[in-house]
């Protein structure tokens, strides 16, 4: 499955944004899928996954309770919404999956990634 992220931009403290990773391909719906970010100079981290059917999710810890994940398989979409933001969530964003949930820590699919900019 082939995956593009959208969304980023440049946002205040305390904002909010949406992002969106669309899939192409016919087997999108079987796709664990999971964001990750990035900061440059440093290590990807784990932002949060979902399940192929959405029925189950996770978080990284520094993100719980601000970040949800959804996806739309009937639009081969998938999205982070992102509150509360902080400047520490400055980061590129990837969206990523694989079809066994158990790989999902290093996925086999990847977009590119979207920029996000929290200024204090």
């Amino acid at each position: 499955v082939q995956l593009q992220a959208s969304g980023g931009g440049s946002v205040q403290s305390g904002g909010s944004l949406r992002l969106s990773c669309a899939a192409s391909g016919s087997t999108f719906s079987s796709y664990a899928m999971g964001w990750f970010r990035q900061v440059p100079g440093k290590e990807r981290e784990f932002v949060g996954g979902i399940s192929w059917n959405g029925d189950s999710t996770e978080y990284a810890d520094s993100v719980k309770g601000r970040f949800v994940i959804s996806r739309d398989n009937a639009k081969n979409k998938v999205y982070l919404q992102m509150n509360s933001l902080k400047p520490e969530d400055t980061a590129i964003y990837y969206c990523a999956g694989d079809q066994d949930p158990l790989n999902l820590g290093n996925p086999e699919s990847w977009g590119q990634g979207t920029l996000v900019t929290v200024s204090s």
